[in-house]
């Protein structure tokens, strides 16, 4: 039977997922079977689990630093906002219904509770220490009787709480006697200590409050951990793109529209780690281009989004869908790229008679593929969850034509590996596939060659169903390699700084972890 130890937050953004992450690695590299668990979650970045389920993308990096494979049953609640107080409910991996708050609450409730209960027992069958991560915080009064997240899992689970409070945002020490105080002696019992994040500068001025708040709670301060900019992690939370800062002297600019409804946008985050790379996040009322088309990017990436129709009427409404219109025709030289969503919002038009994904009905797309996409009612049928392989096509080949792109010329006959989280199902005409699927749904290419091919390309402008497809090392520096020659810059080889500097940052957070933490305390409470 596994030992059971939860972080929970004073807020939203405290810390939570990362400290789990530290302690799986920390836990992981003892020697002890581990596994990360988040009863419920809700995200926009997700990530299709070898049972081709649907998870956030926050339990895949905890699993990572356990050195273990990804389940379901690490979140078996997802929920996916879609706007008008709505989100997707996703259960153990399967995409369920559409709902909002009351009809989740009230409607589906149990049912959740006990698909939260039943991944739980999996995992304690299988596993030495499960770590749970909360949401938001615990001390929100007016939804403890509708709490599948935070303590009401604690007491399912038999868990000692860890309370993480972020002090960058200030007024730390409110936070801690808040929360402390605003739950009752029932909730309060499960919690065992707390945490200080993302601290910067003297710890001795720091130490007269913590003397006071562990007397005015009741309970230790384990330790203060300093915020080390320096440490690459994905990112769950889209507020972060809000605080992206965007470097001008980098010798690459590569632009990502943020659409009002962007998802999945980690994969963008491998070019975070290439040092000559500067990823400039595009409002949609920004000006990226002139009259003819010039624009000082080097390429352009249109992430996924969760209502592909909404974010094709905002970008064609505040113009920047004629800039990127421009910059097609003009400048060839520049690879404009569709992941998902963007991918259909690449082509002529999205049809959705039936409003799934918005009561704005078919739109036209940007019309630089010469594909169509098509939504049917029902998306908990119709939705692809699938990990998926596929070929890079030789443009030799009998599948491709002499007005393919050259991009990935050096990289032909090479496996690429994603997964594909889509509703709608795209159709290509004049336009030549991206990849030969090995393992996955793809798209269909004219005459309804179903589930053969992913992806289509012009020249300089493709797409694909593929999520994590830049996590793919040959496929991210083919492209970036060719933007360096034609910039005469020198190609880069060699290890995939993505990789690299990610696993370096996942140990480099358990070192400050362990280096700054009681662990003696945990250990203590994991082996009583």
């Amino acid at each position: 039977m596994a030992k059971c130890i939860m972080v929970q937050g004073t807020s939203s953004n405290a810390g939570k997922s990362v400290m789990v992450a530290a302690l799986c690695r920390i836990y992981s590299r003892r020697g002890y079977k581990v596994a990360p668990f988040k009863s419920q979650n809700m995200s926009l970045n997700s990530y299709t689990t070898k049972e081709n389920g649907e998870i956030a993308i926050a339990q895949v990096l905890q699993a990572e630093a356990a050195d273990i494979e990804p389940s379901i049953h690490m979140n078996p609640i997802l929920l996916k906002p879609k706007g008008n107080f709505t989100s997707q409910v996703i259960i153990q991996g399967k995409a369920i219904a559409d709902m909002n708050f009351y009809q989740y609450q009230h409607d589906f409730r149990d049912k959740a509770l006990a698909a939260i209960k039943e991944s739980l027992a999996i995992l304690d069958s299988q596993y030495d220490i499960i770590i749970i991560e909360g949401a938001g915080s615990p001390a929100e009064i007016n939804m403890r009787k509708e709490d599948l997240a935070n303590m009401e899992i604690a007491h399912m689970s038999d868990a000692d709480v860890f309370l993480v409070a972020d002090i960058d945002k200030g007024g730390v020490f409110a936070s801690i006697a808040g929360t402390f105080s605003l739950l009752d002696d029932y909730d309060r019992s499960r919690l065992k200590a707390v945490i200080i994040n993302k601290f910067s500068g003297n710890l001795d001025i720091l130490m007269p409050g913590i003397e006071k708040i562990e007397k005015i709670i009741d309970a230790p301060v384990l330790g203060v951990l300093p915020y080390d900019h320096d440490l690459q992690l994905p990112e769950e939370d889209s507020a972060s793109l809000f605080e992206h800062k965007f470097n001008p002297n980098k010798e690459i600019t590569i632009g990502v529209i943020r659409f009002p409804k962007i998802a999945n946008f980690t994969d963008i985050d491998p070019f975070e780690f290439e040092e000559d790379v500067g990823l400039k996040l595009i409002d949609i009322n920004e000006s990226i281009a002139d009259e003819k088309g010039n624009t000082s990017l080097d390429a352009i990436i249109l992430p996924g989004t969760r209502n592909t129709t909404e974010d094709m009427i905002a970008i064609e409404k505040s113009g920047l869908a004629d800039q990127i219109r421009k910059i097609a025709k003009n400048n060839p030289q520049i690879p404009i790229v569709g992941l998902c969503g963007g991918y259909q919002i690449l082509g002529n038009r999205i049809f959705d008679e039936n409003n799934r994904e918005s009561q704005n009905g078919s739109v036209d797309g940007l019309g630089l593929l010469d594909i169509e996409t098509h939504f049917k009612h029902n998306s908990s049928e119709e939705k692809i969850v699938e990990q998926s392989e596929g070929i890079i096509l030789d443009k030799s080949s009998e599948e491709n034509s002499s007005n393919s792109s050259d991009i990935f010329s050096s990289i032909t006959g090479e496996i690429i590996t994603g997964y594909e989280i889509h509703e709608g199902t795209t159709t290509l005409f004049n336009e030549e596939p991206l990849l030969k699927i090995e393992k996955g749904i793809g798209n269909k290419k004219e005459k309804n060659k179903e589930g053969l091919f992913d992806g289509s390309k012009r020249e300089n402008i493709f797409g694909t169903y593929f999520h994590g497809i830049f996590h793919n090392y040959n496929f991210r520096r083919a492209l970036l390699n060719y933007i360096r020659e034609n910039k005469g810059i020198e190609p880069k080889f060699g290890e995939d700084p993505y990789e690299t500097k990610k696993d370096y940052s996942i140990d480099k957070l358990a070192e400050i972890v362990e280096k700054n933490l009681d662990m003696d305390f945990i250990d203590n409470l994991i082996n009583k």
